[in-house]
């Protein structure tokens, strides 16, 4: 775990926080899959409502997230459904534009320098051929790591942040999780877990360093 510079113990009740990735670490990818959609000569809503709706492809992403499928796999089965020919590395084309969040990759630096455990708990699309979390230069900023991939385990089932929490060797009640997907909040707060939000309005970051007590940090 990080040393803080200024001090080896929290500034806070707190003593652990947990990330989310698509949404809260990354800039909002709905635009920009609205952008590339129209560049493939797509509706600009299409991989948005393909992948929600459809109910193959919805099946086939519920698979990806658990690590039943690969993702060259989920490439080659859902171009056709996106009315695409090319699969190559179709996931990685959608989101090649997407960028971190500065502000909550600064807070989560801010977090393990002030001495807490930061983790990341992700619902994965895949790491190969596209990696999304190198692309974003995420991995180096946690302590753990739970990638619904590598555990065939995907939010919001309980066991995936149960295991977080045995992972990070801290109490339900000693965290903070953010989400932009309120569905995987309620899980969280059965364990104790502190939740927040991530609705896609400015100041998130802000609200989580204050509940750290690092906001003079962010």
């Amino acid at each position: 775990m990080a040393q803080s510079s200024d001090t080896d113990t929290p500034p806070s009740t707190y003593r652990g926080l947990i990330l989310d990735f698509a949404g809260v670490l990354t800039t909002d990818a709905l635009e920009v899959h609205r952008e590339w959609c129209v560049r493939q000569g797509l509706d600009p809503e299409a991989w948005r409502r393909t992948l929600n709706t459809h109910p193959v492809v919805r099946q086939l992403y519920v698979d990806l997230e658990r690590g039943a499928l690969s993702q060259a796999e989920w490439n080659r089965q859902a171009a056709p459904y996106l009315g695409l020919s090319d699969h190559e590395n179709l996931m990685g084309r959608a989101w090649a534009d997407v960028r971190p969040a500065a502000d909550m990759v600064a807070l989560a630096k801010a977090a393990r320098e002030a001495g807490y455990m930061v983790a990341m708990l992700s619902n994965s699309f895949g790491l190969d051929p596209y990696d999304p979390y190198a692309a974003c230069g995420v991995w180096e900023l946690f302590d753990v790591t739970v990638v619904s991939e590598r555990e065939g385990l995907a939010k919001p089932d309980p066991a995936i942040y149960r295991l977080t929490l045995d992972r990070m060797g801290l109490p339900g009640e000693a965290c903070v999780f953010v989400d932009d997907h309120r569905v995987n909040l309620p899980p969280a707060e059965e364990l104790g877990i502190t939740t927040v939000l991530a609705d896609g309005q400015p100041g998130t970051a802000a609200r989580v360093a204050a509940l750290l007590g690092i906001g003079a940090r962010v």
